[in-house]
């Protein structure tokens, strides 16, 4: 079985989780430098990929991009995102890798991507209109505690102790709890490609998300019309810009409902929706929950 390569159309394998007899089914690896290791062959997973930099530098190429990593990176890969060659360079980088499949966060789901679509901490990772491969940045104080629980996990699976399901669980949880309050790397990236109107199209998004922005307000800040500034972000991204300041309010809705006791009304004013209603079925239609019952969720 495999998933279509949109370039050259060609069919990639896709591999399936290797489940493990006693139930556990999250893999934790750390590989450190130097390791020499081939680049791997073009393949996709059905099951999501958490890669963390503990040091060094390098490079993956993900879904026909190449995402550079450094220390305190993050980096998540979607299911049937499609993984390699390219630029392929681990080398010189210590690395952590946790990979699972859907069911061991909920495990009333099925294996189908619809359900990571429709979990509330998945949803931000691997909904529609994702990138196959995000890169996020840990702030620097926190890098020690993000290490911490993958080390803990890491040995919850490799002990294999009474209680190991439900500690694998927790900290796995804890895992996806922080990378739904992180900050995904967008502009930083835009700029290392050479991208300085996208940079700027996102500085924009990003500095007046929370007040009312439209495609004409954004194209005015960059100093080019509504028609071009589409064209590009839309070949570039493969969204729009309405999408990409949905995005960024949804993304901060989900950081004040997790973090704050405002209430829904309260977070949809903060993130510059007007109208509660459409606030609440935007989430909706992006996380599978409406805002309180995927509060609820995830504390």
């Amino acid at each position: 079985m495999g998933r279509s390569s949109g370039a050259a159309d060609v069919q990639v394998p896709l591999v399936g989780y290797p489940r493990s007899p006693d139930g556990l089914d999250v893999t934790v690896a750390h590989r450190v430098p130097p390791a020499a290791e081939r680049p791997p062959g073009v393949h996709a997973h059905d099951f999501l990929v958490l890669l963390l930099v503990e040091a060094g530098r390098g490079v993956v190429r993900i879904d026909d991009r190449d995402v550079p990593l450094a220390a305190g990176d993050i980096v998540v890969v979607a299911p049937g995102a499609v993984v390699g060659p390219g630029a392929w360079d681990l080398a010189d980088v210590d690395l952590w890798t946790v990979f699972f499949p859907v069911d061991v966060v909920d495990p009333g789901s099925t294996a189908s991507l619809v359900s990571w679509r429709s979990h509330p901490l998945l949803a931000p990772l691997v909904g529609r209109g994702r990138a196959g491969g995000q890169r996020f940045t840990v702030p620097a104080g926190e890098r020690g505690r993000w290490l911490e629980h993958v080390r803990a996990l890491e040995t919850e699976l490799r002990e294999r102790r009474e209680g190991a399901a439900a500690a694998v669980r927790a900290h796995l949880t804890l895992l996806l709890v922080g990378l739904t309050r992180l900050d995904a790397v967008v502009t930083e990236e835009l700029r290392d490609r050479d991208e300085p109107l996208l940079a700027g199209v996102f500085d924009v998004v990003e500095q007046r998300f929370r007040e009312p922005l439209s495609l004409r307000d954004v194209a005015g800040a960059v100093g080019l019309t509504p028609g071009h500034v589409t064209t590009v972000v839309g070949r570039r991204t493969g969204r729009t810009v309405q999408q990409w300041i949905t995005e960024r309010r949804l993304r901060e809705a989900r950081r004040l409902l997790h973090d704050t006791d405002l209430t829904v009304a309260a977070v949809a004013a903060r993130v510059g929706f007007r109208d509660t209603g459409y606030f609440v079925r935007r989430f909706r239609a992006e996380h599978g929950l409406p805002p309180g019952r995927w509060r609820q969720a995830v504390l």
